[in-house]
């Protein structure tokens, strides 16, 4: 967390900076846990200051300012990370401003409650090397079923933990992977080299209904509100969780079940055990999955 959908709303967010002019970076040196930034931030204010931002975009989780002059300003939230452009939800976590001129925007704001994020200045060349192909999957809401069919169909691991492979797919996290494969009606621990060709089949439409659905609802805040979007306002996706934080309730579709938690690769999972039975599968009936608009 942030995963795919909030660092997507936080690009959307600050997508207004493009065509503006870089004036100042500042760094607040605060009496908790300090963010990454590299190369020092010395050296990213130097090199940042009078650059024009040419494009905002996202990899993954990472949310990318393309500058003039082959320079890539890299935010990776992490745990608790968030871009905003105003009212911030604390002075205290405050970790880095950019000034803009000449743009729609004044400044955008980097929070992070727990100082994980990190901050990287790297040249287009840099960019490619570390956080290219070989370090980072397609995108969840670009790869074809075909590639995803490809990439995992001979591993032996949990198709939930496959899922959370950035250099597999990129994007999905802990909360979306849950969502996923309850939508497909896919058991989380279920092998990727056992799974037919129509079950990745409904994987890959689960994916893109999921993610596409959660952008359109600016993400999920959950309890501890750490995640909010750029103008500082809560996602509401959490509202539709099927599953995900559910153990113990009763499940949203079959109303038979309750949402059960395991853990995999130390993480939780959430489950309907009727809806996602373990040894055998076939197709819902009746159960149709389409792409929300974009």
């Amino acid at each position: 967390m942030p995963e795919l959908p909030e660092v997507e709303t936080m690009r959307r967010g600050i997508a207004r900076c493009q065509g503006a002019t870089i004036n100042d970076f500042h760094f607040f040196s605060l009496p908790l846990k300090p963010i990454q930034v590299t190369p020092s931030v010395r050296q990213v204010r130097r090199r940042v200051t009078g650059t024009v931002v040419t494009s905002v975009d996202r990899l993954g989780k990472r949310i990318l300012l393309e500058l003039d002059g082959q320079q890539v300003l890299v935010f990776e939230p992490r745990m608790t990370g968030m871009l905003s452009v105003e009212n911030v939800p604390s002075q205290e976590h405050l970790r880095v401003r950019i000034d803009l001129a000449g743009g729609d925007l004044d400044q955008i704001y980097f929070w992070d409650r727990r100082g994980l994020g990190t901050v990287q200045l790297l040249r287009q060349e840099e960019l490619a090397v570390r956080l290219g192909p070989d370090r980072i999957g397609p995108d969840a809401l670009v790869i074809e079923c075909d590639e995803l069919h490809q990439r995992l169909r001979r591993s032996r691991r949990a198709i939930k933990v496959a899922l959370l492979d950035q250099k597999v797919v990129a994007g999905i996290g802990n909360i979306y992977a849950s969502e996923i494969l309850h939508l497909a009606h896919v058991h989380p621990a279920a092998r990727c080299d056992r799974l037919s060709r129509l079950q990745w089949e409904r994987i890959h439409l689960a994916m893109l209904e999921v993610l596409w659905d959660a952008i359109k609802h600016e993400g999920s805040t959950l309890s501890d509100g750490s995640y909010r979007n750029a103008l500082n306002n809560p996602g509401s996706y959490q509202a539709r969780h099927q599953v995900y934080d559910r153990d113990g309730e009763a499940c949203f579709r079959c109303d038979s079940k309750q949402v059960l938690r395991i853990v995999q690769a130390q993480r939780s999972t959430f489950y309907c055990p009727g809806c996602q039975p373990r040894r055998t599968w076939k197709e819902p009936a009746g159960l149709q999955l389409t792409v929300p608009s974009r």
